[in-house]
């Protein structure tokens, strides 16, 4: 399945989704998931209001689109898409978990996220008669822009798949949905580490207008690596936790003090559960790391490229996930609604911070 990033500029929608924001004004998502009721019609849930987990707060619409789907049928896409959090995509569940978020009000409406840097500004002075006047300036702000891209997946329902799984009361072949939504969630695992990035718009030397992730930020500290972890021969235990305080160190430097979240590559997982030396028979390299004041916790990714390590300061100064929509399944008709597809997408991109002069909470070591 491919992954599409879709936005909207000066009006004029990249991409299939886009165009279709830009050429209706609005995408709304509880009319692109229609049902069929027990009466046989077409309907859709609207939200009046009130306790959203009460089916008391919503009311059946009846509309003339043509539904495919019944409600259960939705409900066990729905579930399907959520079982993507059992797989080990941890970068951003990291940022949900620490609250490390912000929310958009109103995510289709939102093509960039305006964000200010701010100087540092004013100096205490010292004297004896408090007359004399300290040096007095104002801050300093900096405009940026972060891209708000819509992700997602297309996929297909079968129609004879859909009518036999009724007629022999199966439940619905949820297989590509949720394959959908892995893809998805690997896309945006794979911008928080990955050597990609995404602009958007006209650059300029005052502004930032590009998704950048923890390896190509650059205002990112980067530490040697020296010898790779998997090529150590002696004092492994003792030179992993170095090179892990030479980057605590270069955090510090930078102003930013903690809490960490240590991310390490696949090739290193077996290593750091190895024994720190052999003086200390069951205390393994992990929790060695573990016992440095500041890390929380350490993680494996998958997506991070081999020999690269991160050490992450967990604060939204550093980094957060800008969220305008989580994982919705909404059907999409093409060709006149000859032919019904269904996507899986989301408003949802990590944003890497750093202030106006350019220190940063990312160490990266490769």
């Amino acid at each position: 399945m491919e992954v599409q990033m879709d936005v909207i500029s000066n009006g004029q929608g990249q991409g299939q989704v886009a165009n279709y924001i830009a050429n209706n004004g609005k995408l709304d998502i509880g009319r692109m998931r229609p049902y069929v009721d027990n009466k046989g019609r077409s309907c859709i849930s609207v939200f009046m209001g009130g306790n959203p987990n009460d089916v008391k707060s919503y009311k059946v619409v009846p509309l003339n689109t043509n539904a495919t789907l019944r409600r259960d049928e939705w409900k066990a896409l729905d579930e399907a898409v959520m079982q993507v959090s059992r797989y080990r995509l941890g970068g951003v569940q990291d940022l949900i978990d620490n609250n490390l978020t912000y929310n958009l009000g109103n995510a289709m409406g939102t093509t960039v996220l305006e964000w200010h840097d701010v100087s540092d500004p004013m100096e205490a002075d010292l004297t004896m008669d408090g007359v004399t006047r300290s040096k007095g300036d104002r801050p300093v702000f900096q405009h940026n822009y972060l891209p708000i891209p819509i992700i997602h997946v297309d996929f297909e329902i079968n129609a004879r798949a859909l009518a036999a799984s009724r007629n022999m009361g199966n439940p619905l072949d949820t297989t590509s949905a949720e394959s959908a939504a892995r893809r998805v969630s690997e896309k945006l695992e794979n911008m928080l580490f990955t050597d990609t990035s995404y602009s958007f718009g006209e650059k300029d030397s005052r502004s930032r207008n590009t998704i950048y992730s923890y390896v190509n930020h650059p205002d990112r500290n980067i530490v040697s690596i020296g010898t790779h972890w998997d090529d150590l021969t002696t004092t492994i235990g003792a030179t992993i936790v170095g090179q892990v305080l030479d980057m605590k160190a270069a955090s510090i430097a930078d102003y930013h003090y903690g809490p960490w979240r240590l991310y390490i590559p696949t090739n290193y997982e077996t290593v750091i559960d190895g024994d720190y030396d052999a003086t200390t028979p069951g205390t393994t390299i992990r929790e060695r790391i573990l016992k440095i004041a500041g890390i929380s916790g350490i993680k494996v990714v998958d997506s991070l490229p081999a020999d690269n390590v991160l050490l992450v300061q967990m604060t939204p100064d550093t980094v957060r996930l800008v969220r305008g929509m989580g994982l919705q399944n909404v059907q999409w008709g093409e060709e006149g609604n000859m032919i019904t597809k269904y996507k899986v997408m989301t408003i949802q991109v990590p944003q890497i911070r750093s202030d106006i002069n350019k220190k940063s909470g990312i160490v990266h070591m490769a």
